[in-house]
């Protein structure tokens, strides 16, 4: 499923079966999960898409063939990130910060990705996967739940949590936190009775509209909801020290909000991409940790429609693409 041009439908296109090159691996795509940063590629809303571009990037697949130099063997089962590729020399690689190299190549964006039969990737970012886990509920882990967990990580030692958007990522992070021994607050659609109820059912100690007040104050909060407005409602929840982490690889406009909602030393920060030492210890975590993973399965020529469901807010949990 091919996007050929920016803010227009998928497209269905039979291609060659690619060819692995020195260090890469060919992948037979067993389930890609939908993410919300496939509608900011497909929507134009990220800089410099090329055109035409698969989407795609919490892939599970299983080896069908290796170049030079990749020590995966045929079969074995693998999972395929949104980080695809970076330079390995500069500032940021060599302090373990790839996650903000300035030649990073990302899966579904500048690579081809999941929204297909077969997927080519550099063998030196897949990542091992739970056994635990099958292939369809697996794949949202690839950035849901990678994502959640470098976030969850920014919260340090919070105890009280709160989760703006309860989708995809943030119900795969609750069931972590909670294994913790933190206590959940999510924040949900206003009006979204199902949503809040879903939390609920997943150990959240409260659930309610993002437009409510906790019944107490935050030590910190995670925005998944690609929304501006947020920051400053998210910092109103937060005690003094408290922290505001940004989920998203895109958010509309941050409304300018008073000062006194940061002053107290409160903190406001992003997460953007992750590491391969995040995928790895966060894949450790999933393995020893019993996930309720939520997931709507789709055609893979049903993508529009699952982006469609996405874009309405009418998942519960992730929509997971199956060949």
């Amino acid at each position: 499923m091919v996007l050929e041009s920016p803010r227009s439908p998928l497209v269905l296109r039979e291609r060659p079966v690619p060819s692995p090159g020195p260090g890469q691996v060919l992948a037979r795509v067993r389930a890609c999960a939908v993410c919300r940063t496939d509608l900011h590629v497909v929507d134009g809303e990220l800089p410099a898409v090329p055109h035409p571009i698969v989407p795609g990037h919490e892939i599970v697949g299983t080896v069908e063939a290796c170049g030079a130099g990749v020590a995966l063997v045929a079969g074995e089962r693998i999972g395929i990130p949104w980080l695809g590729a970076t330079c390995g020399r500069c500032r940021y690689c060599l302090a373990g910060q790839e996650n903000l190299c300035d030649e990073a190549r990302f899966t579904g964006y500048q690579i081809d990705g999941g929204y297909a039969d077969y997927v080519v990737a550099d063998a030196r970012f897949c990542l091992p996967l739970p056994d635990a886990l099958d292939d369809v509920h697996a794949a949202p882990l690839l950035c849901a739940g990678l994502i959640g967990y470098r976030a969850l990580r920014m919260c340090g030692e919070a105890k009280r949590l709160g989760l703006y958007g309860f989708g995809a990522a943030a119900h795969i992070i609750a069931q972590v936190a909670a294994s913790q021994g933190r206590e959940c607050h999510a924040f949900v659609r206003p009006g979204d009775a199902a949503a809040a109820a879903f939390a609920r059912e997943l150990g959240c100690a409260w659930a309610g509209g993002s437009d409510e007040t906790p019944p107490d104050a935050l030590d910190a909060a995670i925005i998944f909801a690609p929304v501006g407005a947020l920051v400053p409602v998210a910092l109103a929840a937060v005690r003094k020290g408290g922290t505001v982490v940004c989920g998203g690889i895109h958010m509309s406009d941050i409304p300018s909000f008073p000062y006194a909602l940061l002053w107290g030393e409160r903190v406001v920060r992003s997460v953007a991409n992750l590491t391969r030492a995040d995928g790895a210890g966060f894949m450790q975590v999933a393995a020893r940790t019993p996930l309720r993973v939520e997931a709507e399965v789709f055609a893979l020529t049903e993508a529009n429609a699952a982006l469609a469901r996405l874009r309405r807010g009418e998942l519960t949990g992730a929509a997971v693409l199956v060949p």
